[in-house]
């Protein structure tokens, strides 16, 4: 377990950048007060926040960079154009380097994914990074993945994003063995696309380091937490977040129109107010706030771009149990263990030379 956690932050990134970025930060310094903070960004519009939080800025390095990344600008643009000078660059570019254990920006998504993947590459067998999310569910929270960085996967891919989600689930909550079930269209194994059939085929043969693999699961099995991964590819998980996220907006409303409807319905809110603030935290999307990229050769967390200072709080936080716990060396381990197994079983089954 790693001590002495040091985050890098693309402090221009976000819808609101500087206004919420270190107000996050220093809120995740009193949580974690042994972080340390590389900040990144225009000079002229950080240097008036972080001079009025003097904790935060005893605990941190700053340096100016003339450009960010707009929350619109395509990434092959953000890519040609902000590359190694804007403020998310300079972000990742410091856990290449070493600076920092962990990258975290509010920016946009596609283009941190690009330049993530331009400069830290990925590891090792790893045709494609994945996101992964954090996902509350009635027994807790599982770990969904990708939600969002490619569309499409093949058997292998889905293989390689159930062990970096096994991974993750470790290094977050403990877990020795996560489970890892396959979204699919129903449980039965002759349901789904070919490649989802073809990967829960290979992952029910294979005994893979770090997981057990649980089968296929159903959209509803996401708020059962009925696995702790859930594996699928980008567009069906980022439309799967996106509608998580609108219905717990629509349930909030449903909510607050009904306590407010009549003077009894706002006495019966008032009497059981304790039980409608536990109900209002735990959907708070701001506690899960961060997604972390995986299969890169180094850790990068994505923040939404229009959360509030507690959100971006969050997101650090994540980014600091991601490095105490060592995902990447978890990651690395997996994915060593089972090529190294795969190699050895191909050689096995090869006729012997004449």
């Amino acid at each position: 377990m790693k001590s002495g956690v040091t985050i890098s932050l693309d402090v221009m990134g976000g819808d609101h950048g500087p206004s919420v970025v270190l107000p996050g930060a220093n809120i995740a310094l009193q949580r974690h007060p042994g972080l340390r903070f590389v900040l990144y960004g225009k000079e002229e519009e950080v240097r008036p926040i972080l001079d009025g939080l003097p904790q935060l800025k005893a605990a941190s390095s700053f340096h100016h960079c003339e450009m960010s990344i707009r929350m619109d600008e395509k990434p092959s643009q953000a890519l040609r154009q902000g590359r190694y000078k804007s403020s998310m660059w300079r972000a990742i570019e410091a856990v290449k380097t070493g600076e920092s254990d962990v990258a975290v920006s509010a920016g946009n998504t596609g283009a941190l994914m690009a330049m993530a993947k331009f400069c830290l590459r990925t590891m090792a067998n790893i045709e494609r990074p994945a996101i992964a999310a954090i996902w509350p569910t009635i027994r807790g929270e599982s770990v969904v993945l990708d939600v969002g960085a490619t569309i499409g996967a093949d058997a292998q891919q889905l293989i390689d994003f159930s062990m970096m989600g096994a991974a993750m689930a470790r290094a977050l909550h403990g877990i020795e063995r996560p489970t890892v079930g396959l979204l699919n269209i129903g449980v039965e194994e002759v349901k789904g696309q070919d490649d989802v059939r073809e990967a829960g085929r290979l992952l029910k043969e294979t005994e893979l380091p770090g997981l057990i693999y649980h089968g296929f699961v159903e959209g509803d099995d996401l708020g059962k937490g009925t696995v702790d991964v859930v594996v699928t590819e980008g567009y069906t998980g980022n439309i799967a977040l996106k509608t998580a996220e609108g219905t717990a907006k629509q349930i909030a409303g449903y909510l607050r129109a009904a306590m407010t409807r009549t003077w009894m319905a706002r006495a019966g809110y008032f009497l059981a107010k304790g039980a409608f603030d536990r109900l209002r935290d735990k959907m708070d999307p701001r506690k899960v706030n961060g997604g972390v990229f995986l299969g890169l050769n180094g850790i990068v967390i994505k923040s939404h771009g229009g959360t509030d200072a507690e959100g971006m709080a969050a997101a650090i936080d994540l980014a600091h149990a991601m490095a105490v716990n060592g995902l990447r060396e978890k990651i690395e381990q997996d994915l060593r263990i089972f090529y190294l197994r795969v190699s050895e079983e191909a050689a096995a089954g090869m006729p012997e030379s004449k």
